[in-house]
């Protein structure tokens, strides 16, 4: 994006005054990026807050609402949500090559919670702070609470709660507190982190894979250099 584009986009943003000088009003846009040709599918009476980012090939359906900060981003990968969703404040849906991202109807997705290549069904409460790992799956009206964790290729049958500050990994997904990390490992070590999430096999003891990681998302989010504003 040019400097041009950005200037123009957030005038674009901003209406007029009261007779108030230092009163500023946003008017009801929706921000939109085209990424590598293909652009949102929105349905008509979403809600897309003025400072939310929804990117690429992303589909919201009916009657769902994207909050202030919200970003919802295909980085190789689709993100469907689906009708009546609440995404809140500064939460972070994105959609990957290997693990597209579905969510369901009637989920709400709370604040800072970060949804990264995963299918969550209907009816699920993620509470601030939630993180879900690619290849996760959550069952219909399972809850996640406050900072508690979905680890990679875990699935949550449907009904599950994970506590607060837990962490959900196995499939089918076993909880631990997390202060149980020996007894986590045991079970985590097996379900390929590095393997799902990087595509590198796990480091060897006394070596580092962080060059192959950093060079990898580099060339992933360097994709976005020719991304078009939409709206």
């Amino acid at each position: 994006m040019s400097l041009e584009e950005s200037s123009s986009f957030l005038r674009g943003i901003v209406g007029g005054s009261s007779n108030n000088a230092d009163t500023v009003y946003f008017r009801e846009v929706k921000v939109l990026l085209e990424h590598e040709g293909i652009g949102p599918q929105i349905a008509e009476d979403v809600y897309v807050a003025p400072t939310a980012v929804v990117c690429g090939d992303v589909r919201i359906g009916a009657g769902s609402r994207i909050l202030f900060g919200a970003i919802l981003t295909a980085e190789g990968g689709p993100v469907e949500i689906g009708e009546h969703c609440i995404v809140m404040e500064n939460a972070l849906v994105r959609g990957r090559a290997t693990h597209p991202t579905r969510i369901g109807d009637h989920v709400l997705i709370g604040p800072h919670a970060h949804i990264n290549g995963a299918v969550v069904e209907d009816a699920v409460f993620l509470a601030t702070g939630a993180a879900v790992f690619p290849g996760a799956h959550l069952g219909a009206r399972s809850e996640v609470r406050i900072n508690a964790v979905v680890h990679v290729n875990s699935h949550l049958p449907p009904g599950t709660t994970v506590p607060i500050g837990w962490v959900a990994v196995g499939d089918p997904a076993q909880l631990f507190p997390p202060d149980a990390h020996e007894d986590l490992w045991s079970v985590q070590q097996e379900m390929q982190f590095t393997e799902t999430v990087y595509g590198v096999d796990r480091a060897e003891e006394g070596s580092t894979i962080m060059p192959e990681i950093t060079q990898q998302y580099a060339d992933l989010f360097g994709r976005h250099l020719n991304d078009r504003i939409i709206e």
